[in-house]
């Protein structure tokens, strides 16, 4: 596999700016959890201090996967899957 070209080496152009939660700075996770309901992905972040950042995505967008793999030895190593498109059916 090869590796990802970077800004300076591809025509891309850089992405503006990313948005910076500075309320979050510090917080520890707990939990991670996403869950679709009516066409809608809910994203759900818990901090140990009982609060919780959620995400409600709307658009056309659709996640066709999310997973966990382990390169330590150079190969891919699949460890779990999380989300996996709705017409697959989710995990």
């Amino acid at each position: 596999m090869t590796k990802r070209k970077t800004f300076a080496n591809s025509t891309m152009t850089r992405p503006t700016r990313a948005r910076v939660y500075r309320e979050l700075r510090g917080k520890i996770v707990e939990q991670v959890e996403h869950r679709f309901e009516e066409g809608i992905l809910f994203l759900h972040v818990r901090f140990t201090d009982n609060t919780e950042l959620c995400w409600r995505i709307t658009t056309g967008m659709t996640i066709e996967k999310a997973d966990l793999a382990d390169w330590k030895t150079g190969n891919l190593k699949p460890l779990k899957i999380f989300v996996r498109h709705e017409k697959d059916g989710c995990p």
